[in-house]
């Protein structure tokens, strides 16, 4: 059936299906914390765990997570800062966590020599609160004062607090701001740009701050001055202020407006006033180095002179930017081929590290700024065929990290001197499983459209061609996330170890293949999203790599509902479905949690044609009752201020009451994703890791 006809047909179905949900028999179950859901919650845990937790392959499935999750050969995630290297750290012995430092130079050692910052577990139990740390911005250029944006349980919604990385301590009659869902930015020292709730109602429909606000030390939040306000109907996740600068002292204070999910008006900021910058909507600012602004450009660009392509990194000269901030003058550093894309960038003093993809293999460049302003670039000499990933950036000294990483090859970290583009692996991780009896293939199936759809498999070396394979697919499909080939202790530990094969699909919706990759599946197409993941699966079939009785699928928040809709659509294609803090009622979606702010990616249901499709596809609504389904896992957590436990729940209702199996978890605290701590997070890959067992093994 042609789509057009099916948007109609499906017009009247989304009717009925629209009259349904506001007589919901389980919008009670959207209340998050009330006593009746929450004794509902704490019913399905119990009848969960006692199904997996006493499988007998549940306790050392367990033991293996935690002793991943606790390994203290971690590799610390280093954090360039204040002239020394910073680390945020989780163990058995620090629950919350440790913001911890030590210098470059004993950061190169062994066993480098901690010293503590801020202790989360002892600030908790000094105030009696359930703080957890979600990152810190702090002042450049001196960065000796930081905000550090402290959680409650793991949501999104932060306190702010002012912290002295000499003293160690939270200032005394420093900055504090209150709970809520906000953004800060350093103007000066004394001075910050704050977006919050200033008063009941100043947020949008999603949540998020639209009025940015001047605080300055010493007084109160009420005598904060406004200086730019969006409206209640912008997207996305709020105005954000930005401070940025550069390794010779420039400096650029930006506002960035959403207008829906993926545009956004961005503004300069002076003491005169607040400017619009002539940049297109879909845009996103990366850096300012050697006295340029860095910006990747996410849509074809008539600048005047040029015509910028999607998916291009360009440069603007600061002095100009700020001469004339409508008219700006592009300077392209980075224009991707057919199956290439641009994926992050970070300054050094004076230099730009750039990392791409080519066929969803990594690579790194470092930029130069000329004294004429003329650009070059040169090649990063890292491994083929691997995950490459930027991690940090010394904005004062000459020193990127970077990692590099494969399915079966453990994460190295990487010092790279951008001076000479030497490189030194500073740190291995030791092997979390044996991967020596494994090999990794790419194959590429063909979606319903002839589009050719790579995908990497993880198999043994001698996997019989028999079908008989226990296989787990897993995708994302959204937001331009890129998914990319990552060394996973887990999977390779607590599955492939078991013999078990891992595959990673590249579908549409995803950056692999730059803007126009994501933009295919943009709202009212999204089904293509769908047919790439079920083709994928139909590939593996016909290569007699598995069969559906031995297929599993997994995915999380947006892959969340990729499972959904491929449990609701494909049923025959599955025997074990792992749905992950999901959205999945597709018409109530931009009234739960943060959801408005995704309407850019799923469309609206305030738009006839775009809540026809969303009847279509939502999972929620397309349970068949006496249909026959695999039993599903579905889980999500109490505290996700994010997507909201809501779908997950309204979703394990319906299958109850309609009498199909399924198995229901919710972690009561940690926010968007498995756990607050390391325990909990093991607890859930463990959950997870025995019910595929139990469904793909047996």
């Amino acid at each position: 059936m042609h789509f057009a006809s099916m948007l109609v047909m499906t017009a009247v179905l989304a009717t009925g299906i629209a009259n349904a949900t506001e007589d919901d028999r389980y919008i009670w179950l959207e209340d998050v914390s009330g006593p009746r859901a929450m004794a509902w919650v704490h019913a399905e845990n119990d009848k969960t765990t006692a199904v997996l937790e006493k499988d007998p392959r549940y306790g050392a499935l367990y033991a293996d997570a935690l002793a991943i999750a606790q390994a203290k050969d971690r590799i610390p995630t280093p954090n360039s800062l204040n002239g020394g290297i910073y680390n945020f750290w989780q163990d058995a012995d620090h629950v919350r966590g440790l913001w911890r430092r030590t210098s470059l130079a004993d950061y190169k050692t062994a066993d480098p020599h901690w010293q503590s910052v801020l202790d989360l577990d002892a600030l908790a139990t000094q105030e009696k609160a359930n703080w957890f740390y979600k990152g810190a911005d702090c002042v450049e250029p001196s960065e000796k004062r930081c905000m550090v944006n402290l959680s409650d349980g793991g949501e999104d919604a932060v306190t702010v607090r002012e912290f002295d990385l000499d003293t160690g301590k939270f200032v005394d009659g420093g900055f504090v701001l209150p709970h809520g869902k906000q953004t800060s930015a350093w103007e000066d020292d004394n001075t910050l740009l704050v977006a919050r709730e200033w008063q009941p109602g100043d947020l949008t429909a999603s949540g998020y701050p639209f009025i940015v606000k001047r605080v300055s030390r010493r007084e109160p939040l009420s005598a904060a001055k406004e200086i730019f306000r969006g409206t209640a109907k912008d997207g996305g996740y709020g105005v954000s202020p930005v401070s940025l600068h550069d390794g010779d002292g420039h400096e650029v204070v930006l506002i960035n407006r959403p207008l829906s999910t993926f545009e956004s008006e961005n503004y300069l900021v002076t003491r005169k006033g607040v400017e619009q910058l002539g940049l297109p909507l879909k845009t996103t600012v990366q850096a300012l180095v050697a006295g340029a602004l860095v910006v990747s450009i996410d849509q074809n660009w008539d600048a005047g002179d040029k015509q910028i392509a999607q998916g291009t990194l360009v440069a603007f000269d600061l002095a100009e930017l700020n001469a004339d901030p409508k008219r700006l003058k592009p300077i392209v550093l980075y224009a991707p081929g057919p199956r290439e894309s641009f994926q992050s960038a970070a300054a050094t003093r004076n230099a730009l590290v750039v990392t791409t993809l080519d066929n969803v293999r990594g690579q790194a460049f470092v930029y130069r700024r000329g004294a004429d302003g003329s650009w070059s670039h040169r090649k990063l000499a890292l491994p083929d065929n691997s995950a490459i990933a930027l991690v940090d950036a010394n904005l004062h000294g000459d020193t990127a990290f970077v990692s590099v990483a494969g399915f079966l090859q453990p994460s190295s970290l990487v010092l790279v001197n951008v001076n000479d583009d030497s490189l030194q692996t500073l740190k291995t991780l030791p092997p979390k499983f044996d991967a020596s009896r494994d090999v990794v293939e790419q194959f590429e199936a063909t979606s319903t459209d002839g589009t050719k759809i790579p995908y990497f498999v993880v198999h043994p070396k001698d996997m019989k061609l028999d079908g008989n394979n226990p296989t787990i697919l897993y995708a994302y499909g959204g937001f331009q996330v890129s998914e990319t080939p990552s060394y996973s202790a887990n999977i390779g530990k607590l599955w492939l170890e078991k013999g078990g094969v891992f595959v990673l699909a590249n579908i549409r919706g995803g950056g692999e293949f730059g803007p126009a990759w994501h933009e295919a599946g943009l709202k009212t197409k999204r089904q293509i999203i769908y047919d790439d993941f079920a083709s994928v699966a139909r590939d593996l079939i016909a290569k007699k790599i598995t069969i559906p009785r031995r297929l599993g699928i997994m995915g999380g928040s947006n892959g969340g509902l990729l499972m959904g809709v491929e449990f609701t659509q494909h049923p025959e294609l599955w025997h074990a479905v792992d749905i992950q803090v999901p959205l999945l009622d597709m018409l109530r979606f931009e009234k739960i949690a943060a959801g408005t702010s995704w309407a850019g990616e799923y469309g609206s249901v305030s738009v006839p044609a775009e809540r026809a499709f969303l009847a279509h596809i939502s999972p929620y609504n397309n349970i068949r009752k006496g249909a026959k389904y695999p039993e599903p896992l579905i889980w999500t957590t109490t505290k996700d201020d994010r997507v909201g436990p809501q779908h997950a729940r309204k979703f394990a209702a319906r299958l109850s009451e309609y009498g199909i199996p399924y198995l229901y978890y919710e972690v009561t605290e940690g926010g968007h994703g498995s756990g607050a701590n390391l325990k909990e997070k093991a607890h859930t890959t463990a959950l997870e890791m025995t019910y595929f067992a139990r469904k793909l093994m047996d």
